[in-house]
């Protein structure tokens, strides 16, 4: 999707906490740019991406600095934000000020593959921290993986393989796919339908659909004229609302097809509304409604941004904030970025929205991931109760297997 040509960057107030040190012994210096750690929530504030990333994200990011305790050892940390509006060299040029000038020890968020890979050159370049969340491409802890960035929510080939093979499980064993004209939906196509294929499925036909058309008419009948069971929808943002909008209106869920969707967002389904959106079978690796734990976190959450509940994103931006400032509290410095992403992957994770987790040498974070069917209106019950979990995909089975992915980090 083009972005919004806007060249605003927007910054959040500094709010409160940072790191000092002592060496057993004796004094020792702070390893801690300017006394200070400081936190950049790099996202989307003002596009497309916005609503499932952007603001949300600045306020999770807030959110684990205050419950972690607001200080450590009297200095403060620092949260700022900026708008990259979807554009990898206006993101690259933000990351290089960040690093350099503000001394800013960790960038999250990211929403979109082509500007989490430019911002993580930029991460390798300096030797700082990056953590995504919002970066899909799963090359970013394959190929291209770095001792200096983690993937922490989700990536395309769990959300494409979890959906596919649950919904294959299922019964759901005859595919037809409308994909993205263009290489993230090649790329999901591809992973679901070799995991379908394994699991004894069929894929009876695909076709490409220009990206961002708003007119799905055509594609969308011969969906549903290949009488597949499941329509798998490879593609993501506002191609993937105008594909459910425009089966609901072709009555594909009525007629017995169910949707499949490889990449979808709780605030997508507010949006489009149960009345359009029932029916559509996904993944997620969080749910605000899960347990007593994320309901708690959500309802703080959405007092903060406008009564919108968290999506796996916000969540992810939470726990990996928390997480990074265990590490450096524990390794005492927050300057070696290397060193901290060292003590992350050692150090088991635990929060209370994903659990008990780990980060793996890859940087890749695993968790549990879980199969949802968005719920008729009929059967929702109150404001944001969209989902019925249909299955809990275990951690160690949610994500691409370490030996599969091909980073240089794996031995």
């Amino acid at each position: 999707m083009k972005p919004p040509g806007r060249t605003i960057v927007q910054r959040i107030r500094l709010i409160g906490l940072a790191l000092a040190f002592a060496l057993a012994g004796g004094a020792a210096e702070a390893q801690i740019s300017d006394n200070v750690v400081k936190i950049g929530v790099l996202t989307d504030l003002s596009g497309p991406a916005a609503t499932p990333t952007g603001p949300g994200s600045v306020a999770a990011a807030e959110m684990a600095v205050a419950d972690f305790g607001s200080t450590v050892l009297g200095k403060p940390i620092t949260v700022i934000s900026a708008d990259h509006q979807l554009k990898p060299d206006v993101a690259v040029s933000i990351a290089r000020l960040w690093y350099d000038r503000d001394q800013v020890d960790l960038i999250v968020d990211v929403p979109v593959s082509a500007v989490g890979l430019a911002v993580q050159g930029v991460a390798n370049e300096k030797q700082k921290l990056f953590i995504t969340h919002s970066t899909g491409t799963a090359d970013f802890h394959g190929k291209f993986c770095s001792p200096y960035t983690m993937q922490w929510v989700f990536d395309t080939h769990a959300l494409a393989v979890g959906t596919a093979q649950e919904v294959v499980k299922r019964g759901g064993n005859s595919w037809f796919f409308l994909t993205a004209d263009y290489a993230f939906g090649y790329s999901l196509e591809k992973d679901a339908s070799d995991v379908i294929k394994a699991n004894g499925g069929t894929v009876v036909g695909a076709v490409r659909h220009p990206f961002r058309t708003p007119d799905l008419s055509s594609f969308i009948l011969q969906a549903q004229a290949s009488k597949a069971k499941i329509i798998g929808l490879a593609n993501a943002g506002g191609d993937t609302t105008n594909s459910i909008k425009q089966a609901a209106e072709f009555g594909i869920v009525r007629g017995g097809q169910k949707l499949a969707g490889l990449l979808v967002f709780l605030t997508d389904i507010h949006a489009l509304g149960l009345q359009t959106a029932q029916g559509l079978i996904f993944t997620e690796t969080f749910y605000w409604d899960l347990n007593d734990q994320t309901r708690a976190f959500s309802k703080r959450f959405t007092e903060r941004d406008k009564g919108i509940h968290p999506t796996m994103v916000h969540a992810g931006v939470y726990s990996a904030v928390l997480h990074y400032l265990k590490a450096v509290e524990a390794l005492k410095g927050a300057k070696d970025g290397a060193k901290v992403v060292a003590k992350m992957k050692e150090t088991p994770t635990d929060d209370p929205l994903f659990g008990k987790g780990m980060v793996r040498v890859d940087g890749r974070k695993i968790h549990p991931a879980y199969l949802v069917e968005v719920k008729k209106p009929s059967e929702s019950k109150a404001p944001w109760d969209y989902y019925k979990v249909l299955a809990t995909i275990p951690a160690d089975q949610a994500f691409r297997p370490l030996s599969e992915g091909g980073c240089p980090l794996v031995k």
